[in-house]
């Protein structure tokens, strides 16, 4: 099958991009507490700071991703850095490398806006997030954003190259 994959940024609040994300909260709903959920709904992932890309095969929706653009804080020594949030791929579409293209094209999006830091969140029963990320090049770190080490997150950050490095 020829390489078809489509990665843009679109609106998220589009019924099959709405679609997935409902499949993704009833993934992590089955895995933890309401409370215990770090989400960001369909408003907030239309917020100016938010670029959400989707990734489609054929026309179809197979993957979505967004990352948050954040001011820097405590835990970053200041550096403002960009948050992964919303990362899916339809289970059809595993093993293709769906998730990590989008990931990339998130860490394109910061380099682009001269952000040198990735930060995400993710739960630790995600086993295959976290294969994701530990084969992007992410490495585990501490809270936060204000998240709470409760045992069930894990932390994970990956430095990118300066703007126009090869």
């Amino acid at each position: 099958m020829p390489d078809d994959l489509a990665i843009a940024a679109e609106r998220p609040d589009q019924r099959a991009v709405v679609a997935l994300l409902d499949r993704l909260d009833a993934y992590l709903a089955s895995l933890y507490a309401p409370e215990d959920n770090h989400i960001l709904d369909v408003p907030a992932l239309m917020a100016p700071e938010v670029t959400f890309l989707v990734a489609r095969r054929g026309g179809d929706v197979v993957g979505c991703a967004a990352v948050r653009r954040m001011p820097g804080e405590a835990a970053t020594g200041g550096m403002p850095y960009g948050e992964v949030k919303r990362m899916m791929v339809d289970p059809a579409h595993r093993g293709q490398r769906v998730g990590a293209r989008l990931l990339a094209a998130l860490e394109r999006v910061l380099v682009a806006d001269g952000i040198g830091l990735a930060l995400l969140e993710t739960g630790r029963d995600q086993h295959e997030a976290l294969r994701l990320y530990e084969r992007a090049g992410y490495t585990r770190c501490g809270a936060f954003a204000g998240y709470p080490d409760n045992g069930l997150s894990v932390f994970m950050r990956k430095a990118l190259p300066a703007k126009g490095a090869a």
